[in-house]
């Protein structure tokens, strides 16, 4: 089991445990705790840092929070595999991955060019009875699946094929064809997976899912696609940079 090097500086404002946590998780982002390594023992490890159990307990939370880490009874804890971060950027899964060294696949589950839905249209800001253009994705690294991805369009992208989103971001085929998504409004949650999702995501009974449901928008305003995604627990993580106005 590996033992990470951390230094800890007790007459720094910066708390305890979040000095921990950010320590660990430049250990896994750099490679040294590497995808499946078991992760030292809560006590073992309070007691070889001279930490509290609580202070370690809670950055290990913190890491489990961010998908880094995975807990399962019976197994103790583990180094998530293959976690991609999600920051506070534009981008898209694939471009993600890729940035990461990364071999996404992408699965066209169902391509639909004339699909009535008001949630999406409203989304969108059209009428509730436009006809728009519906696509499923399943986003794999290593024939492991990450990411099902479930995304409406304005009904001018109504040409789309399954060839044009095998092998690139949804984001490049739009840029393509002369639409930029260059801001969007995200909501983050979690909820549990239906059985088609289990299915599909390679889940156990139980498991939870990350979502995201995401409105892009064009330099001018204009809505350029809707999407609802939802993510394995213990293959995606959410980064956000936060600061003080």
């Amino acid at each position: 089991m590996p033992e990470i090097a951390v230094t800890i500086d007790r007459a720094s404002p910066v708390p305890l445990y979040h000095q921990l946590a950010e320590q660990l998780t430049a250990a896994i982002d750099s490679g040294r705790l590497k995808p499946g390594d078991p992760f030292e023992n809560e006590l073992a490890l309070a007691d070889r840092l001279e930490l509290s159990r609580p202070t370690v307990r809670r950055a290990i939370a913190e890491l489990v929070g961010r998908g880094l880490l995975v807990r399962r009874r019976g197994v103790g804890t583990t180094v998530a595999s293959q976690v991609i971060h999600r920051r506070d950027e534009l981008t898209s899964l694939y471009d993600d991955m890729v940035r990461k060294g990364q071999k996404p696949r992408t699965t066209v589950v169902s391509l639909d060019t004339d699909v009535v839905d008001a949630v999406a249209s409203e989304a969108l800001g059209l009428p509730a009875d436009t006809p728009l253009v519906s696509l499923v994705r399943l986003r794999s690294v290593d024939d492991v699946p990450a990411a099902l991805m479930h995304n409406w369009l304005p009904p001018q992208f109504a040409d789309l094929t399954e060839g044009d989103l095998a092998d690139a971001s949804l984001y490049a085929v739009l840029r393509s064809r002369g639409a930029h998504p260059v801001i969007a409004h995200q909501t983050i949650g979690a909820r549990r997976p239906t059985a088609r999702e289990r299915k599909l995501l390679g889940l156990a009974a139980g498991d939870p899912l990350l979502t995201m449901s995401r409105r892009a928008y064009s330099a001018k305003g204009e809505a350029v696609e809707y999407g609802d995604h939802c993510y394995r627990y213990d293959q995606y993580a959410f980064d956000v940079t936060v600061h003080d106005r």
